[in-house]
């Protein structure tokens, strides 16, 4: 299936040092990428109709989207839904009171375990399911799986007959994000994600990309744990957290991986939450105790 094109009837806007950007990935499929924290949300568009999947992550950003589909393309929402329930992926729920939301069932545990909650932007999800939840929009099937991994409410979206699919932040680019996430859990969500062989991943963050990504997250994870367990495992305690500040971002990436300055950052709050949460230290311990077995 041919690459993703920008859409030519709707321009990005320059904001500060940021873009808000909307390209088109299929016919009937757009996505939007807001300024805040270069957040997704994806269209999916049956005639007039319109279901999101995530709605950006600003007030600001919201209201642009809502202006391209409603005043400009003459589109109506009429369902938000969430791959997590976290403040920056849900700006835009509020903008449409007559769509119907919907949630896996464990959306509220993920709202209320983030580190920047906005309460504004919350709202009851009409529409709630366990496992799986199946929507027929235009001509496409709309798969939603419970995948937690980042989050326990976590959904992959997954939506064969545009070879696409949703992933959250179970990955962040080429990359995780660890968080308060087991990074075992992580790791098991993004390979399921695998197992569906879609050519186009549209992230939580910053856009699409090519299906090579999820292999890219993964050795990013795996090289990123090994580093830190060789650390907590070899080194003097004093010397642990300067050691981990230390790992650098190329040196856990994928071959031939050329990282952008969203993944910069998020390498970077990786390791401060690695040496503030003592994350790979359990993961240290059973190495040190197969070692001495």
């Amino acid at each position: 299936m041919s690459a993703p094109v920008a859409l030519s009837m709707i321009t990005s806007i320059e904001m500060a040092e940021a873009i808000m950007r909307v390209e088109v990935l299929r016919p009937d499929v757009l996505m939007f990428v807001g300024d805040d924290h270069e957040s997704v949300a994806t269209a999916f568009l049956d005639g007039d109709d319109v279901l999101l999947v995530d709605s950006l992550g600003s007030e600001e950003d919201a209201q642009w989207m809502r202006r391209v589909l409603c005043d400009d393309m003459g589109r109506t929402v009429r369902a938000v839904a969430a791959t997590h329930f976290m403040s920056d992926h849900l700006a835009g729920m509020s903008l449409f009171p007559d769509a119907v939301t919907i949630a896996q069932r464990h959306h509220r545990h993920a709202f209320l375990s983030q580190n920047r909650r906005i309460d504004a932007f919350y709202r009851v999800p009409k529409v709630v399911f366990d496992s799986t939840l199946s929507i027929r929009w235009g001509r496409h099937e709309l798969r939603f799986v419970h995948n937690p991994g980042k989050t326990m409410d976590h959904v992959s979206v997954d939506v064969p007959t545009a070879d696409l699919v949703c992933a959250g932040d179970n990955i962040v680019g080429n990359i995780v994000y660890l968080s308060k996430a087991d990074p075992a859990a992580i790791r098991t969500a993004i390979d399921r994600i695998r197992q569906l062989r879609r050519g186009t991943v549209v992230g939580g963050h910053i856009g699409w990309f090519p299906a090579g990504v999820l292999d890219n997250a993964i050795h990013y994870l795996d090289r990123l744990r090994d580093a830190v367990v060789r650390i907590r495992s070899r080194g003097r305690v004093e010397e642990t957290e300067e050691r981990i500040a230390s790992i650098s971002l190329e040196s856990c990436l994928a071959p031939l991986v050329e990282p952008v300055e969203f993944e910069r950052v998020w390498h970077r709050h990786n390791l401060d939450v690695i040496a503030a949460q003592s994350i790979f230290e359990f993961d240290a311990a059973l190495v040190s105790r197969r070692g001495h077995a």
